[in-house]
């Protein structure tokens, strides 16, 4: 059985079918999209279906939807995160429910894992809601190195539905071949990397590669599509 995690509580209201098929979810809490009903919202679908719950935090850039990566000044980054986060797990305690994971968001996700600058920054903010709770980091990241450092249990995360360079960064997105939509070509891309340990790059190199679970972008044009086909062959 494999983890299949999702972006969720982001305006595209694709939630409640997507979360029969998926394991655990990434929910967005106010930096790139989101607010108190949403994540109400979102919170209540994951409890319903017995998927693990992540917080989504973000560079606080909603016009981009936290997709570009800003030059804010490090205390005002760091507020955000800790406002993101707090009223998340507020939201979490009124229903009784359990953080699992903190997963960055977007352009936050691509910087930390590779500036440590911002990759310290953003441990030294979430510390304290570590106990218990998992980081999902890219495989060979600074991330994941900061985050060791600080003795903050890690998962692997991979992308289902993205394609990679030779440096294990993603494809970026104003490239057509940045996202995977076949569902077949999906399957074919996760099955490399959980029974061989390998990635194929955009240029046709094979790469090492960790991974605990993947990435399903809600927002993929066949999310539903493919995350159902995922579940079925691969659980």
């Amino acid at each position: 059985m494999i983890d299949i995690n999702c972006d969720v509580g982001e305006g595209i209201a694709n939630e409640h079918l997507l979360m029969p098929y998926i394991t655990s979810c990434n929910i967005a809490c106010g930096g790139h999209f989101g607010d108190e009903n949403s994540m109400d919202k979102t919170i209540f679908l994951a409890m319903k279906n017995n998927v693990l719950i992540g917080a989504h935090p973000s560079f606080p850039d909603k016009d981009n939807f936290g997709r570009k990566w800003i030059k804010i000044p490090d205390e005002e980054l760091q507020k955000s995160i800790e406002n993101q986060l707090a009223i998340f797990q507020e939201r979490l305690l009124f229903h009784k429910a359990t953080l699992h994971h903190i997963k960055p968001h977007g352009a936050l996700y691509n910087a930390i894992a590779v500036d440590e600058n911002l990759a310290n920054l953003f441990v030294n903010t979430i510390l304290k809601y570590m106990d218990n709770v998992f980081l999902y980091v890219p495989y060979q990241s600074v991330i994941e190195e900061v985050a060791k450092k600080n003795n903050i249990r890690i998962k692997y995360e991979a992308f289902a539905d993205r394609n990679y360079n030779d440096d294990l960064t993603l494809v970026n997105r104003s490239y057509e071949n940045a996202i995977i939509t076949d569902k077949e070509l999906v399957f074919q891309h996760v099955s490399k990397m959980v029974f061989e340990g390998k990635v194929n790059t955009i240029s046709g190199d094979e790469k090492h590669i960790k991974s605990d679970t993947f990435c399903v972008h809600s927002d993929t044009e066949n999310a539903l599509e493919i995350v159902e086909y995922l579940s079925q062959k691969m659980n």
